[in-house]
């Protein structure tokens, strides 16, 4: 007899040919998640970033890029632009509020923890902006951000990690 187990929501490494889907992740995540503090047009101009998404799987490769499974499947992605900057962390609108931001952020903050960084930050949009400071992180400036024909709003946040900073 054999016993299956329940899905379960793992983190993993980026594989070769997930950009597609990772890009899907991302175009879903922003026009089914952000409307409260977007408008439609920031959210396509916004989204256009996966558009070329040979291109976008090429910025998520050059970063480090872990993904969150639920049942094998990935649901979520998060990146670290630089040893202490979030560069990208999004979720499946499908699963949103199950707990996958809370563990793709965890395993980002031990990585760059892990790396001796001192403090993380994150360029926050408006939507994600609530789940950070819930972690920790706290609010340092507001920046406009060009996209396309679009500005959009976000706010740099930053938390301590309880890490050493390197000397140079």
């Amino acid at each position: 007899m054999n016993a299956q187990a329940n899905p379960t929501l793992a983190v993993r490494p980026m594989l070769p040919g997930e950009g597609r889907l990772l890009a899907e992740i991302f175009r879903s995540s922003i026009t089914e998640l952000t409307g409260e503090d977007y408008t439609e047009m920031q959210q396509e101009a916004w989204a256009a970033a996966a558009e070329d998404e040979a291109a976008f799987a090429k910025r998520l490769g050059d970063q480090l890029t872990i993904v969150a499974t639920l049942g094998g499947a990935p649901v979520g992605f998060g990146t670290l632009e630089t040893d202490d900057k979030i560069g990208f962390l999004y979720v499946h609108p499908a699963v949103a509020g199950q707990g996958v931001g809370a563990v793709l952020a965890d395993a980002l903050e031990k990585v760059a923890g892990g790396r001796g960084v001192a403090s993380l930050k994150v360029d926050a949009s408006d939507t994600a902006s609530g789940f950070f400071a819930r972690r920790g992180y706290v609010p340092q400036q507001r920046n406009s951000v060009r996209c396309g024909d679009e500005w959009l709003a976000n706010t740099t946040m930053h938390k301590p990690l309880g890490g050493k900073e390197t000397a140079q």
